[in-house]
């Protein structure tokens, strides 16, 4: 329970040093399965706490329109178990401890869309999608297409397979326009996934302090 406690503290202390913004951890988010054998445990609260033992699935949540227009972000992230370092381009044999999505639409249908799932979401192709990435063996700040998301999602690199805590702080402009060209439209969605059931290995990680601006 040790690094829970100090995840859960880790992201107090850096969610009330930043005021704009905040993101909730703690109502709003729901679990959407990928696997009816293999899923990962969540837990909401201060922070998105997450296990997965050979598992996959996501956590998400939507975003009120006063976010929509979202163009920075921060949090803090902690790993005390991880998978082991592995090709992300790769679809198939590729795990990650945690993977952060930013959800975007064309502005002219966000307010359509604000009854959309996850699985609807993804599914659109209109819909863009930044992935902040802690695992694999890539360089910090590569780009690279989602093997999962043609066309539409692209794996922004943070961090190595490994344990830690970490605060980032993302140009979410500047990297959807490296990633996709132009402007993003209306950021609606929020998603945390980790995955470790091509290695059957284990994560024990957490998120928090998420701020938007």
């Amino acid at each position: 329970m040790t690094f829970f406690r100090t995840a859960l503290i880790a992201a107090t202390l850096v969610g009330t040093a930043v005021s704009a913004g905040p993101v909730s951890f703690a109502n709003g988010w729901s679990e959407q399965k990928l696997s009816l054998f293999s899923n990962n445990s969540y837990s909401f609260g201060t922070a998105l706490s997450m296990s997965s033992n050979g598992g996959v699935s996501i956590a998400w949540t939507r975003l009120p329109q006063s976010e929509w227009q979202s163009s920075t972000a921060q949090w803090t992230w902690t790993v005390e178990q991880s998978v082991p370092a592995t090709d992300l381009r790769q679809k198939g044999g590729d795990d990650r401890n945690l993977s952060l999505y930013f959800v975007f639409v064309p502005d002219d249908q966000a307010e359509a869309l604000q009854g959309a799932n996850i699985r609807q979401l993804l599914g659109n192709s209109d819909v863009r999608v930044l992935l902040y990435v802690w695992g694999g063996n890539h360089t910090r700040g590569s780009q690279f297409a989602s093997p999962y998301l043609q066309g539409q999602g692209v794996n922004v690199m943070l961090r190595q397979a490994g344990t830690g805590s970490f605060t980032e702080n993302v140009d979410l402009a500047a990297d959807y326009a490296r990633a996709f060209g132009g402007q993003p439209g209306s950021l609606v969605g929020l998603a945390v996934s980790g995955d470790s059931d091509d290695t059957d290995s284990a994560i024990r990680a957490a998120i928090g302090g998420m701020s938007l601006g």
